[in-house]
């Protein structure tokens, strides 16, 4: 099991991943469903170095995007030193290998080595089972918050349904 950056060959495999996620999301009646994500978006993060995979025996497991600032979600929070964790998507031969907490410690341990002081990351709705399946992993719920600008942002995010915060303060992990 590996951990590097995605490239470029990789973005149809995203997509495949993220299409498969959004048909499960619809199969469990979640509260959000994904959009079909915009290909720039994806190619901006693998450029910047930001869009992530896990791989066992070079097959694409699970795939997820980070950024350095999310100002329309963490409005004032924002201002803090976080890497913010978005878009995980697990190949469905590999689900069942709790990849959410291997990215968390991953995370926590990028976080270490950078200087941040938060890992973060959201969900819209109210998802019951999401909500205890990132706290499993480490996650304070923080708890549901409404946007008030999602201009730009993608399509789920203009549902009007509150955001769900969670972080983890770096300098509570040893």
């Amino acid at each position: 099991m590996e951990i590097t950056n995605s490239v470029a060959a990789d973005i149809d495999e995203i997509f495949r991943l993220y299409n498969i996620a959004s048909a499960y999301q619809k199969s469990k009646k979640t509260v959000i469903i994904w959009p079909q994500f915009e290909r720039g978006l994806i190619e901006t993060e693998i450029a910047e170095n930001r869009q992530w995979k896990i791989t066992i025996n070079g097959e694409i497991a699970c795939v997820w995007a980070t950024t350095f600032s999310d100002e329309q979600i963490w409005e004032e929070r924002n201002t803090d030193k976080a890497i913010y964790i978005h878009r995980i998507a697990t190949n469905p031969l590999y689900r069942g290998h709790n990849f959410v907490q291997l990215i968390t410690n991953w995370a926590i341990d990028y976080a270490k080595l950078n200087a941040i002081d938060f890992v973060r990351l959201d969900t819209i709705g109210n998802n019951v089972k999401l909500i205890e399946h990132y706290t499993n992993a480490g996650f304070v719920f923080l708890g549901l918050f409404n946007l008030k600008n999602t201009t730009g942002l993608p399509a789920h995010y203009q549902s009007n349904l509150p955001a769900c915060l969670f972080e983890i303060s770096v300098s509570s992990k040893k």
